[in-house]
């Protein structure tokens, strides 16, 4: 059987190796760590967490919780281990960082088909790759990936908070394009003087995130990704001449063009998520729900995703992969973790699974492993890999990204169970299927 080269020991890298090892398949896997680290990392032990000690929500009803199930179902390295490193952090999953790289790192050293070397990698070798570095892959091995990939590799993440459709007050809002051109595009979010003033008191005023030196000073020479706030400290009037411009746009409750306008465009083909015209932020996400809600339409608003800004280099995966996260053009080359855009510790280390599994797969001469929509991991495999996205963004759990019930359910928990129990269901029956 081929060797298989896993590049990264985090989360999506330690998954992707344990898959292969339980399939029998050996491993070599490099980690630059610690000769070398990014501008993040600080322990030597693999899958470090270092942003936050929160693995997100453990109920079954919300989508942390239900991914975490999923790969749990698929014989998921990382969810146990953190389970077994868990500290009391109400009810969110938070590990003891230390304990759970330690215990990672004895896992993964204890199986004698993978081959830990450490070291930096700096080519992309031949033969069968799953490349997993994260979003802060080191340059020497990011211009490699750049010459395989071409254009299609973003070296920042300058994102626009994402709302839920069924959130949002239809009675305040209206479908149209700019002088009715085409489709009726977009959902518009029409402000009088007086909600505009309020809202851009509020938004100039807001506590933003502090960036990180190295995120700093990378966007510094950016103006393309400024943040709204940013924008808005340019005059009163800014917003309402770039993202907020009303031009074009009729009111229907009143027949006349509002004062300003936010608009919201679809995030996916179901239409159930939307992201915000214009407004990636660095406002910390309290803050974000607070100013934001001001939006007419919004003030119940459902955030999917936040806005966020910082250093990030993932690839426009729906350009390059399939949904079993291979390349499409070298399908020996596999991608996981948040270099393929999925957004979070749980998510990155499910594409690992994701990956370990479907290499496994292949050099076994078996078909493709992917998981219906309805569940979770097969909801991001698919979100990854639709080549209908035209401005790709990295992406989260939700269940926004879930194909919507049959029957709607107006009570919001018992809609989240509803899709949980659905999703299950399915794994379930296509694991007894495969």
């Amino acid at each position: 059987m081929n060797k298989v080269t896993v590049i990264g020991a985090g989360l999506a890298g330690c998954e992707a190796a344990w898959q292969l090892s339980n399939a029998g398949i050996s491993v070599d896997l490099y980690e630059m760590k610690p000769k070398k680290f990014s501008p993040a990392h600080k322990y030597n032990g693999f899958a470090e967490l270092v942003c936050s000690n929160s693995l997100k929500a453990s109920r079954l009803d919300s989508a942390a919780g239900l991914l975490k199930e999923e790969m749990r179902i698929l014989g998921s390295l990382i969810v146990p281990c953190a389970y077994e490193t868990s500290v009391a952090a109400g009810g969110a999953l938070a590990v003891d960082r230390e304990a759970f790289s330690n215990l990672v790192t004895e896992k993964i050293k204890s199986r004698k088909n993978i081959n830990i070397i450490y070291d930096e990698f700096t080519e992309i070798p031949d033969g069968n790759v799953i490349i997993a570095t994260g979003p802060l892959t080191s340059d020497a091995l990011a211009d490699k990936i750049s010459e395989l990939c071409g254009s299609y590799l973003s070296f920042f993440d300058a994102a626009a908070p994402i709302v839920s459709f069924d959130s949002l007050d239809k009675d305040l809002v209206f479908f149209a394009s700019r002088y009715g051109r085409g489709e009726d595009d977009y959902i518009n979010c029409p402000m009088n003087k007086e909600e505009y003033t309020a809202f851009y008191n509020a938004l100039i005023t807001a506590e933003s995130a502090e960036l990180k030196e190295h995120d700093r000073e990378f966007f510094k020479v950016y103006e393309g990704c400024m943040p709204i706030e940013v924008l808005a400290k340019r005059g009163e009037d800014t917003m309402r001449f770039g993202p907020l411009k009303p031009v074009g746009l009729i009111d229907p409750r009143t027949g006349k063009r509002p004062y300003a306008v936010v608009q919201l465009r679809k995030e996916n083909n179901e239409g159930t998520m939307y992201n915000l015209v214009g407004f990636q932020t660095n406002l910390k996400f309290g803050e974000q729900k607070r100013v934001f809600s001001m939006i007419t339409g919004l003030e119940n608003a459902e955030f999917l995703r936040y806005g966020v800004m910082h250093r990030n280099s993932f690839i426009n995966s729906p350009k390059l992969l399939n949904s079993d996260f291979s390349m499409r053009k070298h399908k020996n080359i596999f991608f996981a973790g948040q270099i393929t855009g999925v957004e979070g510790y749980i998510e990155s280390a499910s594409s690992g699974i994701m990956a370990g599994i479907n290499m496994a797969r292949r050099l076994y001469g078996k078909e493709t492993f992917v998981l219906p929509k309805v569940t979770m991991m097969g909801a991001l495999s698919a979100y990854i890999s639709d080549e209908s996205v035209k401005d790709f963004q990295p992406m989260g759990c939700n269940m926004g990204i879930l194909p919507p019930l049959e029957t709607n359910i107006r009570d919001k928990k018992l809609k989240y169970q509803t899709l949980a129990e659905r999703s299950l269901k399915a794994l379930d029956d296509y694991l007894l299927n495969i």
